[in-house]
């Protein structure tokens, strides 16, 4: 029952994260080499009854194998019904049960499975029974400090029928807020014999080796930390082998994104809010910024970071054509 998880080429792995991880992010992400890439969270009801804002966030490059769709719901059937629709696209399922979000917990679902282990050992035992692909779990460290129950579920989990378990070192109650604890990734990592992925304050290529020498993780997922720096990725990989990287500039990446975006034909709303990150930390990047929100239209936007280019001396660009 259940298929096993594949062997990666990267430790790092890019985490799903909602409205960032769709299909251009993902793919350059992937270009600069992350060991996998997960869509954005989608819910299994709607992809059952066919949303089409739901589907689209399905679409997928063929770069990036393999590629993890994350899906989330109250309702095991519907997810399961969903997982049985995508499998042929996606080389693993994962299942969110680690979002803090209150839309997402009030449905039941999310990190409000965390209050019921058992149902996320029978969640985990129907859809592995279900499909023919690798089936895994997003959970967080417990709903408080006075309920940490991640080595409880990642053993269930594992009797299940789960290929893998992600850990965030965060409880439910604190959000994003805080720090993460690592110790309670340690004690999983200790406990099952599947392959644990930790999460949680990753922004370096040294975090992420510090990370897998104090615990053992299989592999680190980066979320914030490569949100307008997917080149992280290299940086990573470089690290783990040769001790040292480079940095990558971000106005660069961010014109690769734009190519990405371009090809598949993302609205000009989520191309801007990419902007933003991509921007953000760089010298005189308030009045940056301050540019992007005002452009209304993606010629408008390009203007303000060619501008933004210039004006660090930076040459060797493509020229970008606007359509």
């Amino acid at each position: 029952m259940g298929s096993s998880f594949p062997k990666l080429t990267s430790k790092a792995l890019l985490s799903p994260m909602a409205g960032v991880t769709d299909v251009a992010f993902r793919t350059l992400a992937k270009q600069y080499g992350a060991g996998l890439t997960y869509t954005e969270f989608v819910s299994g009801t709607a992809i059952v009854r066919g949303n089409e804002k739901s589907l689209l966030m399905l679409r997928t490059d063929l770069i990036e194998k393999p590629v993890a769709v994350q899906l989330f719901g109250n309702s095991v059937q519907d997810v399961v019904d969903a997982a049985r629709q995508i499998e042929d696209d996606f080389d693993i399922i994962d299942i969110n049960c680690g979002c803090p979000a209150w839309k997402v917990i009030k449905t039941g679902s999310g990190s409000a499975l965390l209050n019921n282990p058992e149902k996320i050992s029978f969640f985990i035992n129907k859809l592995a029974s279900a499909v023919n692909k690798p089936v895994t779990l997003k959970i967080r460290s417990g709903i408080d400090e006075q309920h940490m129950n991640a080595v409880e579920i990642a053993k269930l989990a594992e009797d299940a029928g789960a290929a893998a378990i992600g850990v965030h070192g965060r409880t439910q109650k604190q959000g994003y807020s805080g720090k993460a604890d690592w110790s309670v990734i340690k004690q999983v990592k200790e406990a099952v014999s599947i392959p644990v992925i930790g999460n949680g304050d990753v922004f370096s290529p040294e975090d992420v080796k510090k990370r897998i020498e104090e615990t053992r993780v299989d592999y680190v997922l980066i979320a914030r930390g490569a949100i307008g720096n997917p080149a992280i990725f290299q940086q990573v990989n470089d690290y783990l082998k040769t001790g040292t990287y480079e940095s990558i500039d971000k106005i660069k990446q961010f014109f690769e994104f734009l190519e990405l975006a371009k090809k598949y034909e993302l609205p000009f709303n989520i191309i801007k809010t990419h902007a933003m990150s991509f921007t953000k930390g760089l010298e005189g990047s308030a009045r940056v910024r301050e540019g992007i929100s005002r452009a209304d239209n993606l010629k408008e936007l390009i203007n303000v970071l060619q501008a933004c280019r210039n004006q660090v001396q930076m040459k060797n660009y493509p020229v970008i054509s606007v359509q």
